[in-house]
């Protein structure tokens, strides 16, 4: 089940690049959590349901664009998939290009992602990938 886990992550990923918001989300339950600290996002919270995962990317839009997200390693840990992901973006006033690492521990269930919650330090997400959190 976790190889299942990870390729449902990299088929999220992938459909997000290609696809946009509404085409990932066809991989999410639509009770999906994003939780984000402050230490990532200048609007941190918990996220909920389709329309949550919609306001967080839209949340971008006045102050980035050409917003990109890259999965580059995929760890599977039971229902828990940590994947090291980079965030690139253009600011909108600067037009500076910018890049933001983060490690995001999914959580996957029967084939949609439920859950997902974002750490700047990998050993914090390792420790919630493990823990099954």
């Amino acid at each position: 089940m976790s190889e299942e886990n990870v390729e449902v992550l990299r088929r999220g990923y992938a459909a997000l690049a290609k696809g946009g918001v509404d085409q990932m989300l066809e991989l999410t339950d639509p009770e999906f959590e994003l939780i984000t600290p402050a230490s990532l996002a200048s609007e941190p919270g918990t996220f909920r349901g389709h329309d949550g995962v919609r306001a967080w990317f839209a949340s971008f839009d006045g102050v980035m664009e050409g917003v990109q997200l890259e999965g580059r390693t995929f760890a599977a840990f039971g229902d828990n998939v940590l994947v090291e992901t980079v965030l690139r973006a253009r600011g909108r006033a600067t037009g500076i290009d910018t890049e933001q690492r983060a490690f995001l521990v999914w959580t996957v269930r029967d084939g949609l992602v439920v859950r997902g919650e974002a750490f700047a330090e990998r050993e914090d997400a390792l420790e919630a990938a493990q823990s099954g959190r």
